[in-house]
């Protein structure tokens, strides 16, 4: 199981949420990740965690003033990129645009969308992997694995019938270890989340209940 918690913003410190992730890595056989703001990418990646930017534009080097370019932040100690967050759309070509950036850098990479029709359009891209996350849902605390289990069956099917290669992750709400049992039981191969972490009073508690069923 793939746990990638992603930071977003939030006001916490990036470097502590990565020595408690890396810490709980140590007790568990799934494979965890933080994708933390651009600026932070090269702290967080020399705690020995893995390391995730949270975008890259659809850009190679030149004149792109503002642009986050995939090579920089694969120099700065990241493996890999989410692509088309539910917080930062991006039209499709470009999305297609920052997948084939991201390969050229050596990046892996998570394509979100909102639905199964979504998660099929962009499975034909070939990324390594795409993120189910109905929009009104993410914050909630409600998984789309308890509100709405069609979603992540459909999206896994919706996957599996373009690229069989693509695997599937499971986002919004999720926050609890019952969350990533159910959503693996619903097919997916991993989740995506972020304020049950990030925000969380002890994030390595909170990553160890998550972590509990694996």
């Amino acid at each position: 199981m793939f746990i990638l918690v992603n930071l977003k913003t939030y006001p916490c410190d990036p470097v502590a949420v990565a020595e408690a992730v890396a810490d709980v890595d140590e007790t568990t056989d799934a494979r965890l990740a933080v994708a933390p703001q651009a600026a932070d990418i090269a702290r967080v990646a020399d705690t020995g965690v893995e390391t995730w930017a949270q975008h890259v534009d659809p850009i190679d080097h030149g004149s792109n003033t503002g642009h986050t370019l995939a090579e920089t932040v694969a120099d700065a100690g990241a493996v890999g990129t989410l692509v088309n967050h539910s917080e930062c759309r991006q039209k499709l070509a470009d999305v297609d645009g920052a997948v084939r950036a991201a390969e050229r850098a050596g990046l892996e990479t998570v394509v979100c969308a909102n639905n199964p029709s979504q998660v099929g359009a962009a499975a034909a891209l070939g990324p390594d992997a795409v993120a189910v996350e109905p929009p009104e849902l993410i914050g909630t605390g409600t998984p789309v694995s308890k509100a709405d289990p069609e979603v992540v069956e459909g999206a896994v099917a919706a996957a599996g019938s373009v690229d069989d290669a693509v695997s599937v992750l499971c986002g919004a709400g999720i926050s609890t270890g019952e969350d990533v049992a159910a959503a693996a039981e619903l097919g997916a191969e991993g989740v995506l989340l972020a304020s049950g972490v990030a925000k969380a009073d002890d994030p390595a508690a909170a990553l160890s209940d998550l972590v509990a069923s694996q």
